[in-house]
């Protein structure tokens, strides 16, 4: 040390007073050298500054005696803070100052404070160091883990608990898409990635799934599609001594199930698209479907084609008789591609374990695996197998009606193959009779569309389907079978009036049909003939079963100018039934219509009959021992009569007693009428 500064601090007897000047004792009691010192210090250099400077006196430093540093030493053990009694005995004891002793307590203390601050450096240096050797070996620990709760990968740093929830949805739908995947993979029969691309995407080839359909909806109606395409195919595959026993077993569980096979003019593909395409498909099959609407596209196919394809549609199933209800359904159609040239299209029900009451309230019908196998012969034909598989409800069902609808012809395999092969022949054969009409392709156009309206407006007149706002009406005096209903037209206009009504006849289908479409034989039942017999003026036909076309009729030996009323006409004929329907047209319309003009505009009130096989025996397949197909002609068939009347050409006005009864006795009397000509007793 410089001087006679000769501090030991070893000893604890170094004194900051000499430093400080005279301050007061109480200003250093309760501070330490380390701290509130040097603050001291620093406060009163501004005061040391003012003060006159004085010379420095020299003072002599007396070292503590190792008795001294003993007993100051055992007392600091006891009392680190000794009172100013304490100090001055302490002082006595040890011929010391109480001022010695004093500093010399602040000064250990500090001391004992340095030695611990070091001594805690060192252990929180020791912590330290093993905390960042503990971080290091975690991070590269953590280094390709996955979570335990999302699967995902693990990253360093505190995650707020919104990403962590995040996360785990993500990977739930990750797991959830994964099975979807192998699911779809398996039912399109492609493969599907799910690698990300730079658009975001789920892959070169999107996954099938509609925009409003959940994924694990999706997945229930995939899984559920797919097992009724293996249901279809296995239907299609049994004997016929199998089927038959199985359609009799079935037949106590009113269970309707039937097939039929046969070969459609038109090919594979053009078949799938129309049976696809809802608009075409309720067009193809208008006396079946009332309306159909797709709700939902769960999957367009694979590679361009309809393979694979899936949709949830809703549709309106009608038998043409007032006596039977209409059938609304919802269901699944499934189309896929089983090798070259052949295919397959199924309908189930999309839920028919957990939705009964939903199906009872339109019309009890459940959908069980229907549908059709298709395979291209070439020449543009196909060879298709249909199969039908539902639920009826009999007490919906009129009696008479009942074993119509149990066979394969109310709404079963045999109704919907022989409209297929109806519509296709009649498509085929109109592209052929072109030149033999005497009519342009725009007039001939024109006439079908004309009488396509007709045919829809009669179907709706008879079944009350949604096509118009139909209104039933209760009215005395009518028979129970009668159905009256009511509707604003707006062509024409006014208040239209349907009336229809459904009986048995001991009349073969075709005998009937005939009858009915003879001109000769017009005068014995139709009103508007007055009298007299008809006349084609033209013909359109639609197929090559005799009676299948569109014409227009006048009454025979009327010259031409003296008339202004035609008819116009439709009849078909197959397995499943027969149809006349028709209505009065004015000659300046048709003359319109069959220069191509617009149809639309041509008012018509359709009339006419349905009729259907009465179910007893020919609408039934039945099988001999040696499985072939064994007919049985049927005794009887079920006629269905409908008229439709303008009644009151103002939309606002309400229906008179005497509207009804007008159409209640043109139908009893056009009935009696028929009995009468075919001989049949009341």
């Amino acid at each position: 040390m410089n001087g006679d500064l000769d501090v030991d601090m070893s000893r604890g007897d170094f004194n900051p007073s000499y430093f400080l000047g005279k301050l007061k004792d109480d200003e250093f009691e309760s501070r330490s050298l380390s701290d509130d010192s040097f603050d001291a210090l620093s406060g009163d250099e501004d005061k040391q500054e003012q003060r006159p400077k004085k010379k420095k006196r020299k003072t002599k430093y007396h070292r503590h005696t190792s008795y001294q540093i003993q007993e100051l030493e055992s007392f600091f053990k006891e009392c680190p803070h000794p009172n100013e009694k304490q100090r001055l005995e302490l002082g006595k004891k040890l011929t010391l100052e109480s001022k010695q002793i004093k500093f010399w307590f602040q000064n250990r203390r500090t001391q004992m404070k340095t030695q611990l601050e070091r001594h805690e450096n060192v252990i929180l240096k020791q912590e330290n160091e093993k905390l960042r050797l503990e971080n290091s070996f975690l991070k590269e620990s953590m280094r390709g883990s996955l979570c335990i709760d999302c699967g995902g990968a693990v990253i360093p740093g505190e995650v707020s608990f919104e990403q962590h929830q995040l996360r785990i949805e993500n990977a739930k739908l990750k797991d959830e898409l994964d099975r979807i995947c192998a699911l779809a993979n398996r039912f399109i029969g492609g493969s599907i990635s799910l690698e990300q691309p730079s658009n975001g995407g789920i892959g070169s080839q999107h996954l099938p799934i509609g925009h409003s359909v959940s994924g694990g909806t999706s997945l229930m109606f995939m899984d559920l599609a797919m097992e009724a395409m293996d249901e279809l195919l296995k239907l299609a595959e049994l004997d016929n001594l199998l089927w038959s026993s199985k359609i009799e077993k079935e037949s106590m569980n009113h269970l309707a199930g039937s097939r039929e096979t046969g070969l459609v003019l038109i090919n594979s593909l053009d078949l799938v698209e129309t049976l696809m395409d809802t608009n075409k498909w309720a067009e193809m099959f208008e006396c079946i479907v009332a309306v159909g609407s797709t709700v939902e596209m769960i999957s367009n196919g694979t590679d361009g084609s309809r393979s694979g394809s899936l949709q949830l549609m809703q549709a309106e199933f009608q038998v043409m008789s007032p006596l039977v209800p209409i059938k609304q359904k919802k269901f699944l159609r499934y189309c896929k591609q089983h090798g070259d040239g052949l295919w397959a299209v199924v309908d189930v029900s999309y839920d028919i374990n957990r939705e009964n009451e939903y199906l009872k309230s339109y019309g009890c019908s459940k959908k069980f695996p229907s549908g059709c196998i298709i395979q291209d012969i070439g020449n543009g034909c196909s060879k298709v197998t249909w199969i039908e598989h539902s639920e009826y409800e009999e007490s919906h069902v009129h009696s008479l009606y009942q074993p119509l609808l149990s066979s394969s012809v109310g709404l079963g395999a045999t109704k919907w193959l022989a409209t297929l092969q109806r519509q296709c022949e009649s498509f085929t054969t109109l592209l052929s009779s072109q030149d033999h009409t005497g009519l342009s392709l725009a007039g001939t156009k024109s006439i079908l569309k004309l009488a396509q309206r007709m045919k829809l407006n009669f179907y709706s007149g008879i079944t009350a389907s949604c096509i118009h706002k139909w209104e039933k009406l209760l009215a005395e005096n009518v028979g129970q079978d009668m159905r009256i209903l009511t509707r604003k037209s707006l062509e024409p206009s006014g208040i239209v009036l349907s009336a229809a009504t459904s009986l048995w006849l001991p009349v073969t289908q075709q005998r009937l049909f005939e009858f009915l479409c003879d001109g000769k034989c017009r005068n014995q039942w139709d009103i508007l003939s007055n009298g007299a017999s008809m006349e084609n003026t033209l013909l359109v036909p639609k197929g090559q079963q005799e009676g299948s076309c569109v014409s227009l009729l006048r009454a025979a030996g009327n010259d031409q100018n003296e008339s202004s009323m035609l008819i116009l006409q439709e009849t078909w004929n197959d397995a499943s039934g027969a149809l006349v329907v028709y209505a009065p047209v004015d000659i300046p319309s048709m003359n319109v219509v069959m220069s191509g003009g617009d149809s639309a505009y041509v008012a018509l009130l359709p009339s006419g009959f349905s009729i259907l096989p009465d179910g007893s025996s020919s609408s039934s397949d039945q099988f001999d021992t040696d499985g072939g197909l064994v007919n049985h002609e049927s005794k009887g068939c079920l006629l269905t009569v409908g008229f439709q009347i303008l009644v009151n050409s103002l939309p606002t006005a309400k229906l008179n007693v005497e509207s009804v009864e007008t159409v209640n006795n043109l139908i009893a009397c056009t009935i009696h009428k028929i009995r009468a000509a075919l001989r049949i007793p009341a």
